[in-house]
C-alpha cells in the first residue's frame, strides 16, 4: 500500500459488526495491542433497510438501522475518545453522514434512515461541545455526501429498471468522498471543520 508522498504503509483488516458492542470493543483492543493508539476514527459504517413508516413498518429493520448508524457510531466514538484522552492525542473523528441528515428528500421508502442521519448531525455538534468543555483538542467533523456511486442501498431498491435509471443520475465517486476526508484531516491544528457537505454537479436535490 502506497500513501501520499510515496511512503509505504500497511493496511490491517479487522472483522467487526458495528451493531455489536463486543465486536467494536474487540476491534479497538486489537488495534491498540497490534498497531498502536487511535489517532483518527472514520465512522463509515451505515445501513439502510427496505421498509416504511406506515402499515408495513418492520420494527426489527428500524432497530438494525439505529443500532448501526447511531449506537455503533456512538460506541466507536466513545472508545476512540477514551484512547485519545488517555494518550494525550489531539486526534480527529469523522462521521460519514449524508445529505439526508440535513433535509428530507421526497423519495418513498426512506423510513427511519433520514432520522438516523439527522441524529448523526446532532451527535457531531453535541460531541464538539462536550470535547470543548473537557478541554480536549480532538476535532470532530460530519461529512455529508450526496448520492455516491456505490453498492450501498441496493438492498432497498431492487427493481432492475430503477437501478439502471439511478446509474444515469449525477453521483459522486468513492474517491471524491475519500478526498474530502483527506481534506478535513489536512487542516492545521487551529482549524476545525464541523460540517462539510459535498454533492455531485447537477444533483437534483
Amino acid at each position: 500500500m502506497t500513501i501520499e508522498g510515496g511512503k509505504k504503509g500497511k493496511l490491517h483488516a479487522v472483522k467487526a459488526d458495528i451493531s455489536k458492542e463486543e465486536d467494536i470493543l474487540n476491534a479497538f483492543k486489537w488495534t491498540s495491542d497490534n498497531v498502536g493508539p487511535v489517532h483518527i476514527l472514520v465512522n463509515n459504517a451505515g445501513v439502510a433497510q427496505k421498509t416504511n413508516l406506515t402499515t408495513e413498518g418492520d420494527t426489527e429493520k428500524w432497530r438494525q438501522i439505529f443500532e448501526t448508524n447511531v449506537m455503533g457510531l456512538c460506541i466507536a466514538t466513545r472508545e476512540a475518545v477514551k484512547i485519545m484522552q488517555a494518550k494525550k492525542i489531539d486526534g480527529h473523528i469523522i462521521h460519514i453522514n449524508s445529505i439526508v441528515g440535513h433535509r428530507i428528500l421526497t423519495l418513498p421508502g426512506r423510513n427511519v434512515y433520514p432520522a438516523s442521519k439527522f441524529a448523526v448531525t446532532a451527535l457531531t455538534e453535541t460531541l464538539r461541545h462536550e470535547l470543548r468543555h473537557l478541554g480536549l483538542k480532538i476535532k470532530i467533523t460530519s461529512l455529508s455526501p450526496g448520492r455516491v456511486a456505490t453498492e450501498f442501498g441496493q438492498n432497498v431498491v431492487t427493481d432492475p429498471k430503477i437501478l439502471e435509471e439511478m446509474k444515469k443520475l449525477p453521483r459522486l465517486t468513492s474517491e471524491s468522498v475519500a478526498n474530502a476526508v483527506l481534506y478535513v484531516l489536512s487542516t492545521p491544528p487551529d482549524v476545525q471543520i464541523p460540517e462539510l457537505m459535498i454533492q455531485p454537479m447537477g444533483e437534483e436535490f
